[in-house]
């Protein structure tokens, strides 16, 4: 799936102990409690919940949530991953889309971000499911920005197709890791070649849109990759990156190599300027949806409408 595949918890197993700087706040309050109320009373899944994000007291504290599509269970078992591992058999919630839109109306969402499992199977992976989410988005609130974060689609083209057709303002694919350790930690049907060819493709149907993609740290990288993989993604013009710190969610994933330091991943943000990303947000919390870097979005893309209507 598109992973936000970090916890709040991390394994006494792990080859080096977790430094003060990965400590989080547990979450609770207010907004807290009205989101969970919302999503348990249409049946929604967030990410945020189900890979144990450890933003979550952060994003549903400042009332935002990031929805996932297709219920609970990934067809794919990358070593990093939180989110639990099956085959849902084709099942899937027709009436989702419609529920995803009601909630971000009773919510007031402005930015919304919408990911899912990986569903191989299903034949086109999930890709209209997706559209119609967020073609009854902007049905419902044509304002509303969307950014999805879509899974390879198994390279199918043409179901990417699908989702850009949509009309999403952003659209996010990750690349996870260096091509080095792509086969050692995602699911053999992830390839790195691939991923780089869904984000190519995604600004040759339509440059307006803008893409996003995501690197994790903490897995056994070098520096000389991960600069490698930042360049292969500005090769194939994506506009924002993120980086954050792996975070291993049980004692049977891959274990943490190194706690990245906030000055080491300062370095990485440094460098990631320097070759031209619109945005970069780097650092140990850092993922794939990430607060400081919706609000960069969602204030330049309404000041391009505005200047359009204008």
């Amino acid at each position: 799936m598109p992973r936000y595949s970090h916890v709040l918890q991390i394994q006494e197993t792990d080859m080096v102990r977790k430094p003060d700087w990965l400590r989080v706040k547990y979450p609770a309050g207010g907004n807290y409690d009205k989101i969970k109320g919302v999503l348990r009373n249409h049946n929604l899944h967030t990410v945020c919940e189900e890979a144990h994000c450890p933003n979550v007291a952060e994003c549903w504290g400042g009332g935002t949530a990031t929805f996932m599509l297709m219920g609970d269970t990934c067809t794919r078992g990358c070593r990093f991953c939180m989110v639990k591992t099956g085959n849902p058999r084709g099942m899937l919630d027709v009436f989702e889309p419609v529920k995803v839109a009601e909630a971000i109306a009773e919510l007031g969402l402005r930015y919304v971000v919408i990911t899912s499992v990986d569903r191989d199977d299903i034949p086109d992976g999930g890709s209209e499911h997706f559209a119609s989410t967020v073609k009854a988005i902007k049905q419902r609130d044509p304002d509303v920005i969307t950014e999805i974060l879509i899974p390879d689609f198994q390279g199918n083209l043409a179901d990417v197709n699908k989702v850009i057709e949509a009309g999403p303002e952003v659209i996010a694919h990750n690349i996870e890791t260096t091509e080095t350790l792509t086969p050692k930690v995602r699911d053999p049907r992830a390839t790195y070649d691939q991923s780089l060819r869904v984000l190519k493709y995604i600004k040759e149907v339509n440059s307006s849109v803008y893409t996003k993609s995501s690197i994790l740290l903490g897995l056994g990288e070098i520096e000389s990759d991960v600069v490698k993989t930042m360049k292969d993604l500005r090769q194939v013009n994506v506009d924002i990156l993120t980086l954050g710190q792996y975070l291993r969610p049980s004692k049977a994933h891959t274990p943490v190599s190194e706690y990245v330091s906030p000055e080491k991943f300062e370095h990485y943000k440094h460098l990631a300027d320097n070759l031209g990303f619109l945005y970069v947000a780097s650092g140990p919390f850092v993922r794939s949806s990430y607060r400081a870097g919706e609000f960069f979005l969602e204030a330049l893309i309404r000041k391009k409408k505005t200047e359009a209507i204008n």
